[in-house]
């Protein structure tokens, strides 16, 4: 009778939902496709991290996927100090150097106008600021190969055109709009009281923005680095018409090297300076990738 009683009080057993495979058709896919989208980028880097370190008697055998048998790294040496760029054999070097001095003070300069501006238009709003995002905004999406011939005659007026401000200058004026696009749309989402405390405590334009604003803004001005760095040292249009003989980038100078005509093309010093050419923008993935990625989550790209 007890017995029967405690089986009478028992909830009744839940059935267990039936195991999920791991292995559904959708998951199939969706592993293909990353699987896919990860050979097609590391396949090339495959072939030139190998071909970077052959000498060229492996080359001409024709098998670019092959590991080297005699590594050498006398290619990335010549790369650097040897290779001919048209009449001068100095290697990519100079081009280096060239990069660091055109890319460090237009980035400074292009997010530091952003993020003022970014700023003006989320919480002083002056008159006509509607109008002035407006334009802003246009400048972003007209095509740079537009504003080319107006910028060299604008340049070569003030006789800065084939010098290293004018092509700073240019980076500036062409990375202004995105930037304040990217700082406006980060302060317009932040809490409108933060400011208005701040203004009820007596603090002024330049007070609120260093003392407040600044500190605040990590996030987006890590997004803001990769972006522009990434823009302006892969950059080879405007450092081709804007910087000069002596100032041209590294990805003018790669350009010279790969295309020079005279002797044997070396295939390994190529794509060892392909390589070297594109270490500056990885090595900034690499390292702040997280930032990057938290930057967005936090709202730096949202608009």
């Amino acid at each position: 009778m007890k017995r029967d009683i405690e089986l009478a009080v028992q909830p009744p057993a839940v059935a267990r939902p039936p195991r999920r495979s791991h292995f559904t058709p959708a998951r199939i896919g969706i592993y293909l496709f990353l699987i896919s989208a990860a050979l097609f980028f590391l396949v090339p880097l495959y072939v030139m991290l190998v071909t970077s370190v052959k000498p060229m008697a492996e080359i001409r055998l024709g098998n670019i996927f092959a590991l080297p048998l005699a590594p050498t790294v006398e290619p990335w040496r010549n790369a650097w100090q040897a290779a001919c760029t048209g009449l001068e054999c100095e290697g990519i070097r100079g081009g280096f150097w060239n990069s660091v001095k055109i890319t460090v003070p237009s980035v400074v300069l292009s997010i530091a106008l952003g993020a003022v501006n970014g700023y003006a238009l989320s919480f002083w709003r002056p008159r006509g600021a509607n109008l002035l995002f407006a334009v802003l905004m246009i400048g972003a999406f007209i095509p740079g190969q537009v504003m080319l011939y107006p910028l060299v005659r604008a340049l070569a007026a003030v006789e800065l055109y084939s010098s290293l401000p004018g092509i700073v200058i240019v980076h500036i004026v062409f990375g202004m709009p995105m930037m304040t696009l990217l700082f406006r749309n980060y302060y317009a989402a932040l809490p409108q009281e933060l400011f208005k405390a701040a203004r009820i405590d007596g603090g002024g334009f330049w007070r609120i923005f260093f003392a407040l604003m600044l500190p605040m803004s990590t996030p987006v001005i890590v997004v803001a680095l990769i972006m522009q760095v990434t823009n302006i040292w892969n950059d080879f249009l405007l450092g081709l018409v804007f910087a000069g003989s002596d100032n041209l980038p590294m990805t003018v100078q790669l350009n010279n090297i790969i295309n020079t005509t005279t002797g044997e093309r070396l295939y390994n010093v190529n794509m060892a300076a392909t390589i070297l050419t594109s270490l500056v923008p990885l090595a900034l993935y690499f390292f702040s990738g997280r930032w990057f990625v938290r930057g967005i989550a936090n709202g730096a790209v949202k608009g």
